[in-house]
């Protein structure tokens, strides 16, 4: 996954990221601001995931977005 690409596609990608994981708050959206790690950790805490399944979760939902 190319982090940097995340981050300066952020905008463009919020609707979908909300859309994948409702129960991500606009609080959560905003203190992501596009930052890989952030959003792995917002996944962990929000659906209970370890951090390796967040991590695949992500970068499924990234290439299938092809930005990874």
């Amino acid at each position: 996954m190319n982090a940097d690409v995340l981050k300066g596609r952020w905008n463009q990608m919020k609707g979908d990221v909300r859309s994948k994981w409702g129960k991500l708050t606009d609080d959560d959206m905003m203190q992501i601001q596009g930052d890989a790690q952030k959003l792995i950790g917002k996944l962990q805490e929000r659906y209970g995931l370890k951090r390796e399944q967040a991590e695949r979760d992500l970068n499924d939902f990234l290439d299938q977005k092809r930005i990874a």
